[in-house]
């Protein structure tokens, strides 16, 4: 009963926060956190059913164990693993959950991002006149 979880090799975040606030940038940043999200509640839902077929698995070794005729002890032990794995796995699905609303949150902004600001976006980076940066007329 081995897990397949490893660490990745870029401790980074998918979408920095580095401050660049320009309309493009910012898509760019939702479209990488959305994906990452996607991938990651992939994970987790392999993740709950590895842990779940492992719970079931070593339900049927405690099983196994009784028949045998081993101390008690032993079952229980084996036993207290199963659960312990089954309310992993369950703590997993809701950790899932989770992702996937934010999955959904994430493309939700990204989708009213670019109602709200794609169109002058689009007139300001089409234009040969040089555009103020922001706060200019604030003075």
């Amino acid at each position: 009963m081995s897990s397949d979880l490893a660490p990745r090799a870029s401790g980074a975040a998918p979408a920095p926060a580095d401050g660049d606030n320009r309309y493009k940038a910012v898509q760019a940043k939702l479209l990488k956190l959305g994906k990452a999200m996607d991938d990651a509640t992939l994970e987790l839902e392999s993740l709950r059913r590895s842990m779940r077929a492992n719970a079931t698995r070593t339900e049927g070794v405690a099983r196994d164990i009784a028949n045998a005729d081993l101390d008690v002890k032993f079952v229980e032990l084996t036993n207290n693993v199963s659960l312990a794995l089954g309310g992993a796995a369950i703590q997993v699905r809701r950790l899932h959950d989770t992702a996937q609303e934010t999955v959904d949150l994430t493309y939700e902004t990204k989708r009213t991002h670019s109602k709200l600001y794609g169109a002058l976006d689009d007139i300001r980076s089409n234009r040969r006149e040089k555009t103020p940066k922001p706060a200019f007329f604030n003075r």
